[in-house]
Parts: C-alpha cells; structure tokens; sequence
C-alpha cells in the first residue's frame, strides 16, 4: 500500500516469461518498524505493564486482608463493648472508658490499610478500563492483519526480507535513477570519517567497520551488528602498521583496501590475520592534497567496489587533474585498466561506483546532487540531474555497498545511508 511506504522501484521480465521487480521498504528501514509492528509492540507493552500491576495489587491485597483477618476478633470485641455501653452507659466507669479507648488505638492502623483499599479499588476499575481498550484495539489489529501472532508475523516479515535481497541480487546492474531519503544509523566521531561493511561476504556477516578521522590515523574498529555498531558496543580494535590518508577506504572480501599517509601507495590489510598482505603504489597519483575533493582532507585516492569488482579513483598531472577510474586486482593492487573521464576531481565533491559507472556530485555541501556519470563499458559520459539530499551539509565519504544496494556516508560526523533506484532492462530470449 502507498500509504506505508512501499514502492516498486524495478520491474522486468524474465527468459522464461516471469515478472520480476524489486520493492523498496519503508523509510524506516525494515519491516520491524511498520506501523502496525509498532503498535503490537506497544500493546505488548501495555499488557506487560497491567500484568505488572496486577501482581502488585494481588501481593498488597493479600497482605492487607491478613491484617483485617487477624483485627477481625478485636472488633467483633470492641462491637460488644460499645454496645454494653450503649445500653447502661452508668456500667461505662473510668477504667472501662480507658480499656475502649485502648481498643480504638489498636484499630487506628486500620485506616490507612481501608484507605489503600479504597485507592486499590479505583485502580481495578482503571485497568478493567484498560483491558478493555486493548482488546478492542487487538481486535482491530488481528483483522486487519490476519488471524497471526505476533511471533509468526516476525518470521514472515524476515522471510519476506530475505525473498526481497535474493530478488535484488538476480536483478544484477542497473543504471542509477534515484536517490532515497538519508536514513541516519549513528551520530558519532568527529566532523570526518568513514564506516563500511564488507561488501562481498554473506549477508548473514553483518560486522561494521568504523574509522573515525581522515589522516594519521590507525584505529579500525570492528563492531560485531549493526545494532552493535549503534549502541556502540561488542566492538573490537585494529591497529593498523600503517596510518591512512583521506577517508577513501573500502572492505572487500575480508580485508581492508586504503591509502597509505603521505605516499600513493594502496594497502590490502587482512583484518583475521591482522597483517598486510599487499601494498603497492598507484603510478603518478597525487597525494598528500595534490587533488582531492573539493573538501580536501587528503582525498587524493578513493577506493570503491561495485558489482564487477575493486576500483580505484584518483587522478595524476598527466591527466591534467581530472579523474582517472582504475581497475585493480584485488589480490596483487595491480592496475589492470584505466579510463580518463575528463572531469576535474577538485571540482567533485565524492564520488561511487555502481555496474561500471562513476557518479560523481557536483558539491560535498547542501544543494547537492549527483552531477555527472561516467560509463566504462562505452567509455563515455553524461551529465545528471539526479536530486541527493544532503541532510546534515558536509560530507567526506560517499560509497555503495553492492552486496546491500545502498550508498554509505559519512555526514558531518553522521553515519548516514541512502537506498538507490536502478533501472533495469532484461531482455527475454525470444528478443
């Protein structure tokens, strides 16, 4: 329904005549959060908060009637008393006075246990109110949503998960059309960074690797989730033997891919053998500032993987200071083939790879938007018009993650993702 947020976003046909398409959840991120998931939670909520308060005046009550139940011959006592005297009030002497008046000191303690009865009493009557609410509430829920519990709802909605990211990985490449709203995972670390999952590994590995700063540092951290890496916990360190440059890094299959500090030398760090593998300059790239990005910050070297594999995007005086697109092997850093794109890389703010193609926005800063594509399977370029919004006004890293089909930034000391809408057209056999 439009009305939660969904949206088809690709759609084809299949060799052997199936309709394929590829949805888009909501905003929110996943389906956990639908509205109605929200209100069964809250519900859950409510009824565990009444079952608390039920135990509670259960407990109290019991107690309380012990206490009237152990007064019960005192007053029955006191009862005969009064009425003795009553009827002879010559039989109420001054010792007999006293005794009375001692038994009514005995009962004064009563008060408060009748007091708390009577506020007992007008919390029932609240929570008869609120069960009753809540079943009508329930009510309304289950038919709306089916004769489920909640358990059974949760499986579907990760079954449904899982169909969705298989569907999205037979789609294979597409030409990017959209850009969705930024969803904010995190707000951490300084005005610059990077953070990164592993874009070949299964989708069951869902570590998240953080690297706060954009120059000298050494410090990786490896959080366990997502969820890990947003409470920020369950994370482990990596002390890298060589400190980085720019904010330009990327994980592939394992290990980490960056630029070396003050040199234009690639370096492969295996983060489970905790050692580098591999390191290999990138021959005439500048570094050090001799082209960044426009927001600087040692940016000379941008490392991406997309669905064909890794690259490297920086540029060289040779090339007069515009982008140069690199394929490398990812085993020995080697430049397997370059594409000069012509397009001036102090004049981009970030840039990402998707099937092939380079987009790049025109700014790192608000107002911006994904300003021009360059394709390396006709060698050719175009420029766009493709709205990006720019939530938190500065941003030093912009990659995607083809295993997940999203773009991850670092904004302003945000950690930020964004869903992309690719255009697919997938030709039948009989055309």
């Amino acid at each position: 329904s439009p009305d939660e947020g969904w949206q088809v976003y690709t759609s084809a046909q299949a060799p052997d005549g199936k309709c394929l398409c590829t949805a888009v959840i909501p905003v929110q991120g996943t389906c956990s959060r639908d509205l109605r998931s929200h209100q069964l939670r809250q519900l859950m909520e409510k009824v565990q908060n009444i079952s608390q308060s039920m135990e509670v005046l259960d407990l109290r009550t019991y107690r309380d009637l012990q206490y009237v139940r152990n007064t019960e011959t005192l007053m029955k006592g006191l009862d005969s008393r009064l009425k003795v005297a009553a009827e002879s009030q010559k039989s109420l002497n001054a010792k007999s006075f006293q005794e009375l008046k001692d038994k009514m000191t005995e009962l004064l303690p009563l008060m408060p246990v009748l007091d708390q009865y009577k506020s007992d009493t007008r919390l029932i009557v609240h929570l008869k109110e609120e069960v009753r609410n809540l079943s009508g509430s329930l009510l309304a829920i289950q038919e709306e949503m089916g004769a489920y519990d909640y358990e059974e709802l949760q499986q579907r909605v990760l079954m449904l998960e899982a169909r969705l990211h298989a569907c999205m990985q037979k789609l294979g490449c597409g030409k990017l059309t959209g850009v969705s709203n930024p969803i904010t995972i995190r707000a951490s670390g300084s005005r610059f960074g990077s953070w990164m999952t592993d874009t070949m590994t299964p989708s069951t590995d869902s570590r998240v690797w953080y690297m706060d700063g954009y120059y000298k540092g050494r410090r990786v951290l490896e959080f366990r989730t997502l969820n890990d890496f947003v409470t920020g916990q369950n994370f482990v360190q990596h002390l890298l033997p060589h400190p980085w440059a720019g904010t330009g890094h990327v994980v592939f299959n394992g290990s980490l891919y960056y630029n070396k500090y003050q040199s234009n030398i690639a370096v492969k760090y295996h983060f489970r053998s905790r050692s580098v593998l591999v390191q290999r300059s990138l021959a005439g790239a500048g570094y050090n500032n001799t082209f960044p990005y426009s927001w600087g910050g040692f940016s000379d070297i941008d490392f991406m993987v997309d669905e064909s594999g890794l690259w490297a995007v920086y540029t060289t005086n040779q090339n007069a200071g515009n982008i140069v697109v690199s394929r490398v092997d990812p085993q020995t850093l080697e430049v397997l083939r370059s594409w000069d794109t012509g397009y001036p890389k102090r004049s981009a703010g970030e840039s990402f790879m998707i099937c092939g193609t380079l987009y790049v926005t025109n700014s790192h800063l608000a107002g911006a938007k994904i300003y021009f594509a360059y394709y390396t399977n006709t060698s050719s370029y175009e420029y766009t018009d493709i709205p990006f919004h720019n939530q938190y006004s500065h941003i030093s890293m912009l990659d995607y993650n083809p295993r997940e089909r999203v773009l991850y930034t670092w904004n302003n000391g945000h950690q930020v993702i964004y869903n992309v809408t690719l255009f697919h057209v997938i030709k039948t056999s009989g055309e």
